[in-house]
């Protein structure tokens, strides 16, 4: 082989190993979220459920498909983390479409089937933003789907209307495969409403999606 044969195919080679290289880092490079994030690797199975959006129309796993979907727990009595997270996510939502070449969907999910029916959803999700989708369900169809989720709601029981629901405050993010690929943590701190930090939600979105 002359030298300058030679000399070829130790370029080639170099530059086919700096590619691979810069391939691998693009694509296989661990990525770093914050501490209230948690990323599912692999994804979880998100299984088959039944609930009704504020229009009275059926709500499944066929709508999650081809979207990112922010799921939130919540009921319309709540005085503080709802709102104040509806308010948040309101927010976010255009600015998480922003980042994704997919289309970006907030569900809230209300688990006070007693008190939080149709028309009062849609009331509520109207004020914050008509384009969330304002869900509920009976609790044989609910409990399932939050627990899916690695959420839980409960219920006091007694003779008081005016009760108050413990929920969690977490936001669970599925993807347009309809699996479940993480949930964005409340922050916590003394003093404090615990709720999402916006700015974290929207960082680690738009890592996860890249």
């Amino acid at each position: 082989m002359k030298p300058q044969e030679k000399l070829l195919y130790l370029l080639l080679a170099a530059i086919a190993l700096f590619v691979g290289q810069l391939y691998y880092q693009t694509q296989y490079a661990e990525k770093v979220y914050a501490e209230t994030t948690q990323v599912y690797q692999p994804a979880r199975e998100l299984k088959s459920f039944e609930l009704q959006d504020q229009h009275g129309q059926p709500f499944n796993n066929k709508q999650l498909d081809g979207n990112w979907s922010l799921v939130f727990l919540g009921y319309l009595s709540c005085p503080d983390i709802c709102p104040m997270t509806m308010a948040k996510l309101s927010n976010l939502l255009p600015k998480l479409q922003s980042v994704s070449s997919q289309p970006v969907q907030v569900l809230f999910v209300s688990v006070d089937p007693a008190r939080d029916n149709t028309s009062r959803r849609k009331e509520y999700v109207d004020y914050f933003n008509p384009n969330i989708v304002g869900l509920g369900a009976e609790h044989t169809n609910l409990f399932p789907f939050v627990r899916n989720l690695g959420l839980m709601y409960s219920i006091p029981t007694g003779e008081d209307e005016n009760y108050f629901v413990d929920h969690s405050a977490s936001v669970v993010l599925i993807n347009p495969e309809m699996q479940i690929a993480a949930i964005f943590k409340p922050e916590i701190k003394v003093g404090q409403v615990p709720t999402i930090d916006s700015k974290v939600v929207l960082a680690d979105f738009q890592t996860l999606v890249e």
